[in-house]
């Protein structure tokens, strides 16, 4: 089995998480970088991996095959072009940017290189998720009309340092809208095809000592199916729940119950089925072994670039509208 020599630009809470679960996968070798030496070496002796703190230096390694990019959004698609530039792989941390600027350029490169670039979005590796999009891909119940996507965290209890982080700002990604929601935005995308409309309305409810959004309504349609999001980082219960109503019957997605549903219109009463994982890790662990079957050529469930551009379309539409409180096409 080949082992992939891995390099993790970023390792703080999310960058931290990726190396955990890329070293459990057995099939990478992993080096830490991050501008904050206390940080390095923290991660260092916990993990036992070697670091270092000049990311550009580090990509001229050419004993390193591939790059996972999890630093604030703004530096994400930078710092993919200089990776892909010298012949790595990258797996870019959500949101994919906080703007469009030179995304045709890690597609253009990705080719010409014929390297593997995608986006972390990992409710793809939710099994509930996996569960709904294979149903409706079947077609079973006909088309999709009409999805509810709602749900939430308590944020302070998740990320007790969020106020000092890159979410206490727009231009690093920050608010709910860039942060929480752009993962439900993509996995509906996922099951129903990509945005053509959306009006936003947001506002910061509760958090405290941030000034961004921290709760989000949303409509959408995505062609013939109407969308609507309910998303804030406040809320009591960790849950987020997908329904979706079609011609012949409803599919839902429970991520807390860890399980999927489906009722036909003839029955009166939901069919559930278990979608169990362990735990948290368990989701990055799937998706760092599908990052590195993508690599060696195998079909996988992530999240592509182009999926992860028309995402950043509806996103920045969605905060147009937020601010100009109009209607915006992606």
């Amino acid at each position: 089995m080949a082992i992939q020599n891995l390099l993790i630009i970023g390792c703080g809470s999310i960058g931290e998480r990726h190396l955990r679960c890329f070293q459990k996968t057995g099939r990478a070798k992993v080096i830490a970088c991050d501008n904050n030496l206390e940080c390095l070496k923290k991660i260092q002796n916990q993990y036992q991996v070697d670091i270092c703190e000049n990311w550009d230096a580090a990509l001229k390694n050419p004993q390193i095959s591939a790059v996972v990019i999890s630093t604030p959004a703004h530096l994400h698609v930078p710092m993919a072009i200089r990776a892909l530039e010298e012949g790595k792989h990258v797996l870019i941390e959500k949101p994919l940017s906080t703007s469009l600027n030179r995304v045709e350029d890690l597609i253009k490169l990705r080719d010409q290189n014929n390297l593997t670039a995608v986006v972390a979005y990992v409710l793809h590796f939710i099994p509930a998720v996996q569960a709904v999009k294979d149903f409706l891909d079947k077609g079973e119940f006909g088309k999709p009309f009409h999805i509810v996507a709602s749900g939430g965290q308590h944020f302070p209890f998740f990320r007790p340092a969020y106020r000092d982080t890159y979410f206490n700002n727009h231009e690093t990604g920050g608010g709910v809208i860039q942060d929480g929601l752009t993962h439900i935005v993509n996995a509906v995308e996922w099951m129903a095809g990509p945005s053509h409309s959306i009006y936003c309305d947001a506002s910061h409810q509760v958090l405290d000592g941030i000034t961004v959004e921290d709760t989000a309504n949303m409509l959408g349609r995505n062609g013939d199916t109407l969308v609507n999001y309910s998303y804030n980082l406040f809320q009591a219960p960790a849950e987020t729940t997908i329904t979706v109503h079609a011609e012949r019957g409803s599919i839902k997605a429970e991520f807390k119950k860890q399980r999927w549903s489906i009722l036909p219109l003839k029955d009166e009463d939901w069919t559930h089925f278990e979608a169990k994982f362990e735990e948290r890790d368990s989701l990055f662990i799937s998706q760092a072994n599908a990052f590195i079957d993508t690599i060696e050529g195998k079909k996988t469930r992530m999240a592509s670039l182009e999926e992860a551009i028309q995402t950043q379309r509806t996103i920045l539409a969605a905060l147009k509208s937020f601010k100009t409180g109009t209607k915006q096409s992606p």
